[in-house]
């Protein structure tokens, strides 16, 4: 079977929607490798406000995965494919992956609002591209995703001051 088996009907012209989903499919990647870290520092914060650090990122996880199947479901309605596996993500990913033993909580905090800046900015050039494509329906989706993962970057501004 071929990727045409799975190329859902729309009217987005052929080169704009495979600009969209190659745009989306990156996001896509970037939130699976956002959520991944997430987890991990949420799995390894120590440190006198390890209650607090630790329910904020597993609250923050919870919403980027959340947004994951939108964001494939959206790929394939613009009659494209997404993402396979987790090789896949890796080579579609700009979100560094942390694998040290011990990151002191701080570090944590600063590293993730750091990499939700990143999603933010990518968000916002998929806008313009979508836009281009005239798809409204993902314009408008990016917006709401653009909004939570600025508010995940507040939030652990907030809370990494003084730091």
């Amino acid at each position: 079977m071929t990727d045409d088996a799975l190329k859902t009907p729309t009217d987005i012209k052929t080169n704009a929607a495979k600009t969209v989903a190659e745009a989306l499919n990156a996001i896509l990647a970037d939130s699976f490798a956002l959520y991944i870290k997430t987890k991990n520092f949420h799995w390894h914060v120590s440190g006198p406000h390890f209650r607090d650090y630790h329910l904020m990122l597993d609250d923050q996880a919870t919403q980027i995965l959340g947004t994951t199947d939108a964001i494939a479901e959206r790929v394939r309605k613009t009659g494209n494919t997404t993402l396979r596996s987790i090789g896949d993500i890796a080579r579609h990913q700009s979100i560094e992956d942390n694998d040290e033993a011990f990151v002191p909580a701080a570090q944590m905090l600063i590293e993730l609002r750091e990499d939700n800046l990143k999603l933010v900015e990518k968000l916002r050039e998929a806008k313009d591209i979508v836009d281009d494509a005239k798809d409204n329906a993902t314009s408008g989706i990016l917006d709401e995703w653009t909004d939570l993962a600025e508010e995940r970057a507040w939030f652990l501004f907030e809370a990494s001051r003084g730091a």
